[in-house]
């Protein structure tokens, strides 16, 4: 397997879920083990690691590096079990979390926020960054002081509510941040379009900030009737009483106060044909006078590639209805999310019981699962997936 031989042990390797740069194939294969290369680094053995929307885009053939192969997967918890001598903040034997951006290591002054997508990703490949995935029995984490954060225990190793931290590394913060990022306070009323982990976990953050009402939009009925579990309401533009925007207007006549895209580029309309516009069409429908909305699913276009062998389906232009758009004195905010910047307040709220991300997970799985369960995920036969290891 063509990984960066500098990170390899030679003769001792691990099982890793492997994306060829074939769609909708993955497969789980023994690579070798990564061993830190720099003073600032750590390895850890993963416990637990989630297949998430993202690893679906790969999936498909459309997201990631141009060439391939690469391990997938960048959520994840595990045991720290070496450090580079520089590593001052983080000991062998610590619980982590293990997130889906590392720290750069250095000011960028390029950037106004060091988004996930510079060069620190893991689990996208090489353009990504030269890191392996976490959806592997270990993985190397750079600047690991400033890329890694505790899971909070008493002096043991916290596996009750393992799966509630592992998803501070992505979708918990992801879903918060898309809240925030369409300007919500208290009172608001909000519209979360895409009942996958990431609208799950925006509605799950909406309504514990103290949201009116939430609604949520998909098309799959498993999803949405867990979403009203925990006090949203479904809304199905697949059924037979309108589209989404009638639904929700019917029962806010002036329109939500925010709206969140959680969906992206891979949003589809009734008759399952990809339509890229169609949720931001609809947050802009939807949404009342000087009200705000969101977009924290991805939009992307990489070409085609050896990557993203399917890269050329995707748009790098969508269509925008700016009319109704500046009518209303809406507000727009999309973009990437650096989730340590909320991993303090998020494992806060864990801790006191006020958060419970975990309910959204449908299989735990062995990781020679790994290739079924992307299957199933892609079929929406499944709301989260997390893989677990001995």
């Amino acid at each position: 397997m063509a990984l960066n031989a500098t990170l390899l042990l030679l003769n001792a390797t691990m099982r890793a879920v492997v994306w060829s740069g074939i769609p909708f194939n993955v497969t789980v294969q023994n690579v070798p083990v990564p061993t830190i290369q720099a003073a600032t680094d750590a390895r850890v053995r993963i416990t637990a690691a989630a297949i998430c929307g993202t690893d679906m885009h790969t999936y498909h053939g459309t997201y990631g590096s141009d060439s391939a192969p690469w391990i997938m997967g960048h959520e994840a918890v595990g045991i720290i079990e070496s450090i580079g001598s520089a590593v001052q903040n983080i000991q062998v034997g610590d619980h982590v979390v293990i997130p889906d951006s590392f720290d750069l290591g250095e000011l960028n002054m390029a950037l106004a926020e060091p988004w996930a997508n510079d060069g620190a990703a893991p689990g996208l490949g090489l353009d990504y960054g030269e890191f392996y995935g976490c959806q592997a029995e270990y993985i190397v984490v750079p600047f690991a002081d400033h890329s890694l954060w505790h899971i909070p225990s008493n002096g043991a190793v916290n596996t009750s509510r393992e799966i509630d931290y592992l998803f501070t590394s992505d979708i918990f913060a992801t879903g918060w941040s898309g809240v925030s990022y369409s300007g919500f306070v208290p009172g608001d009323s909000v519209a979360i379009f895409g009942a996958g982990p990431v609208g799950l976990l925006a509605a799950h953050s909406a309504i514990i900030r103290g949201a009116s009402r939430v609604y949520v939009v998909d098309h799959v009925e498993q999803r949405l009737e867990l979403a009203e579990s925990f006090g949203a309401i479904p809304i199905n533009f697949n059924g037979t009483n309108g589209t989404a925007v009638e639904q929700i207007m019917r029962l806010e006549p002036d329109g939500v106060t925010r709206s969140v895209d959680c969906v992206g580029y891979e949003a589809v309309n009734k008759i399952n044909e990809r339509q890229s516009n169609l949720i931001i069409m609809d947050m802009v429908a939807v949404t009342s006078s000087r009200g705000g909305i969101s977009s924290v699913g991805v939009y992307t276009h990489n070409g085609a590639t050896a990557g993203t062998p399917l890269g050329n389906t995707t748009t790098p232009n969508v269509e925008f209805p700016i009319v109704n758009f500046f009518e209303k004195g809406l507000t727009y905010r999309a973009g990437p999310v650096d989730v340590k910047l909320n991993a303090p307040q998020l494992t806060h709220l864990i801790e006191t019981g006020v958060a419970n991300p975990a309910l959204i997970v449908s299989s735990f799985i062995d990781i020679e699962q790994a290739p079924e369960y992307y299957r199933r995920f892609s079929d929406h036969l499944e709301t989260k997936i997390v893989i677990r290891f001995p």
